[in-house]
């Protein structure tokens, strides 16, 4: 199980829900976003989010990076895993989320966990190809950050394409609260 922090996080951010999620035998993968975030310290981010004085190509090209970056280290993991894309999930909270998404659909996972995520402007793939993996997605009602509507946009576009999504609300913010870790025990057991 691969995890994608959020914006301003770092790998660590998300490993210590890794045992609540009590999963004893999978292995968690914890990758640092690419670029130092904005702020300093630690954080990390997948791409920044357009400033006022900022060209708006600047986060397109780091989205473009980010995406090719996390493409090629996922592809690369069976060789030094040994576990298959095909058993494996990528999960991401908030900018996280919405990496699992744009990365995940494109390649031939065992599933997608989005937690307090959302969707990249979409285009649907053309042609044959390999069926998306299966979705959950988990938000907040009260999530200030990433507003209820995103996640509800995301579920309903990926249904009309065709993706197995599971969809849940909680009466949390921009958060991961103990109650959810069933949801994704259950998910993560069902599908690989």
């Amino acid at each position: 199980m691969v995890a994608l922090h959020g914006w301003g996080a770092n790998a660590q951010d998300l490993a210590s829900v890794a045992p609540l999620l009590n999963l004893p035998d999978y292995q968690f993968l914890f990758p640092d976003a690419p670029f130092p975030h904005p702020y300093g310290g630690n954080g990390k981010m997948w791409y920044s989010f357009k400033q006022p004085h900022e060209s708006p190509e600047r986060g397109l090209q780091e989205v473009a990076q980010s995406k090719q970056l996390l493409t090629d280290w996922l592809t690369s993991l069976e060789s030094s895993t040994g576990v298959p894309l095909s058993r494996t999930i990528l999960s991401g909270f908030s900018q996280g989320g919405a990496m699992t998404l744009d990365v995940g659909l494109n390649l031939p996972l065992a599933g997608l966990i989005v937690l307090s995520g959302y969707l990249h402007p979409f285009t649907q793939r053309s042609g044959v190809e390999l069926a998306y993996p299966p979705v959950l997605i988990v938000h907040g009602r009260q999530d200030s950050m990433v507003p209820l509507s995103s996640a509800i946009k995301a579920r309903d576009t990926l249904t009309a394409i065709g993706v197995a999504v599971q969809y849940h609300e909680f009466n949390m913010g921009h958060e991961i609260r103990p109650e959810i870790f069933e949801i994704i025990r259950t998910f993560v057991t069902n599908n690989t």
